[in-house]
């Protein structure tokens, strides 16, 4: 669903002329053929000659001509395309000089989106989304960390754990760290150096905002494919002034977003206009300290997303900002002034130059130094393919504002996106493999807890069994000496009775042999006493 429009869309598209976008006029008039768009471009010139004007000229066409453009908005500036230009005499004058006497003020059915969490529909992708390939690359990691890293990605598919943030990715890598010797024998040697590497590569990642970048709901590319009612193309905007310090971010959403691009797009050959352009504002900042093979890999996606259909530009201050293979893909270029106040910028100018198809009206390197604002050498493809020889030639102005939006405009395009704002505006954190892993370590701790505790119960159970065993031992050796206590006091008690009734016999005999004396005494007295008593008489 398109954004409301901010004016009228019915009139004629004064820039649009057929199938060509008019873009500037000198000697002659400088068209872009729509039907060699995709062929790509590059817009170049120092601060202040008028390159994100020339940026809004070419974006303007091409939704005029019903083809979606995404943009990169690194100032701020680029969302004047919302709203109307100024209307005033001089514009139009300048508009009428150049060809377009019934130049009329007017906006674009802009969307503007955002990677940071700012102001703007929230742009997300998942970690499974980018990749391993071009995650590696993006990382900087070497061939045996990105078989690491290739590793972690295998084992989370086989385990139908998701990648979809960065604290997935984290704790996959750490999950391959701890089982290392159990993946080993599947999958290949993992060391914990590499996984270390890849952890301290994704904290600079995740400092330049990647922890909002990625996520869920992911974005879908199809939503910036779209026409307004009037079957103008959308403008998508990204809001990237924070972005621009976040160049490694930056890097990845553009080589994702090129490389989604085209595993979406069937092929389509030649076509009577693009289906989308792409437009990157300082693309200096993309290339700056890029690896070589990520800057080979945008030189393969560049040249292949031309068959889908796309068209990439470029904007710098230089041409020798862009590496030399993706600056041989730039078929339409606009080359706005350069200042050469070194050797090294004389020589920059002298390249750019070069790079055109030779004027005899004038020549390209002084012509470079002479341009105003405003003014460049243009040499766009003719319906062969082929460069057009070097115009010098005035941009026209645009029909949007040059400069930001206001903060009405703004509100107005907050209000018409409201639909995609909802569709994407609350993050979404279901279930992956940081959830996955670390419910894993949860049953593995609740069971080692489990065993913990049994293992406690019986070390309790075995002290009480011994203690138990020890108090019987222990009563049954009171039992025992206490019934050797008894067996002895009885011992003695029998010795005690024994020598008391061996005392008793004694005491007994003496006084029976006592008695016995006594009656044998008694006994005897009396025989005597008879015995004399009967000799008395």
């Amino acid at each position: 669903m398109g954004a409301t429009k901010l004016i009228p869309s019915c009139q004629e598209d004064l820039m649009l002329e057929g199938d060509k976008n008019k873009v500037a006029q000198g000697e002659n008039s400088c068209y872009l053929l729509l039907n060699q768009a995709n062929r790509h471009g590059l817009i170049a010139g120092a601060s202040g000659t008028g390159k994100t004007v020339t940026m809004k000229v070419l974006a303007e066409g091409f939704a005029q001509a019903g083809v979606p453009v995404f943009m990169a908005d690194v100032k701020g500036d680029v969302t004047g395309m919302a709203e109307p230009g100024e209307d005033t005499e001089k514009i139009r004058e300048r508009a009428a000089s150049l060809g377009a006497a019934g130049w009329t003020p007017r906006g674009c059915d802009v969307r503007l989106w955002d990677m940071l969490g700012g102001a703007g529909i929230p742009v997300r992708i998942t970690i499974s989304d980018m990749g391993p390939d071009l995650l590696a690359r993006l990382l900087g990691l070497t061939d045996v960390q990105r078989g690491v890293l290739a590793i972690a990605f295998r084992l989370a598919d086989d385990n139908n754990m998701l990648l979809i943030d960065l604290k997935d990715l984290r704790a996959m890598l750490g999950y391959l760290a701890e089982h290392a010797s159990e993946v080993e024998t599947l999958y290949g040697r993992v060391s914990s150096q590499s996984v270390g590497a890849i952890q301290r590569a994704l904290l600079t990642v995740e400092e330049q905002g990647g922890d909002i970048f990625f996520g869920e709901p992911a974005l879908d590319i199809t939503d910036w494919l779209v026409t307004d009612e009037a079957g103008q193309g959308t403008v998508n905007i990204l809001n990237a002034a924070k972005l621009m310090a976040s160049p490694q971010v930056y890097a990845m959403f553009l080589l994702w977003m090129l490389s989604e691009v085209y595993e979406m797009l069937p092929e389509a050959g030649d076509l009577p206009k693009p289906k989308l352009v792409f437009f990157f504002d300082e693309a200096h900042l993309l290339f700056d300290g890029m690896p070589k093979e990520l800057t080979d890999k945008i030189v393969q996606t560049v040249k292949l997303i031309r068959s889908k259909g796309v068209g990439v530009y470029f904007i710098s201050q230089s041409p020798s900002d862009i590496p030399d293979e993706v600056l041989a893909q730039l078929s339409n270029r606009i080359q706005h002034g350069l200042r050469a106040y070194t050797p090294a910028e004389q020589k920059a100018v002298k390249a750019a130059a070069a790079a055109f198809r030779a004027n005899p009206a004038f020549d390209s390197a002084e012509a470079l130094l002479e341009v105003g604002t405003g003014e460049a050498l243009v040499s766009l493809l003719n319906e062969d393919g082929q460069p057009c020889v070097v115009e010098r030639a005035k941009v026209l102005p645009p029909e949007c504002n040059m400069g930001a939006a206001s903060a009405e405009t703004l509100a107005k395009v907050a209000e018409a996106q409201a639909q995609l704002v909802e569709k994407y505006g609350a993050a979404i954190d279901r279930e992956s493999a940081y959830e996955k892993i670390a419910a894993e370590k949860s049953a593995v701790a609740e069971a080692d807890e489990l065993a913990a505790e049994r293992a406690q119960l019986e070390k309790e159970r075995a002290a009480f069994e011994k203690q138990k065993a020890a108090e019987e031992a222990r009563v049954a050796k009171a039992a025992a000496k206490e019934e050797e206590r008894a067996a002895k006091a009885a011992e003695k008690e029998a010795e005690r009775a024994a020598r008391a009734a061996e005392k008793q016999r004694d005491q007994a005999m003496k006084t029976v042999s006592s008695v016995i004396g006594q009656i044998g005494r008694e006994t005897s007295r009396q025989l005597l006493r008879g015995l004399f008593g009967n000799l008395r008489k």
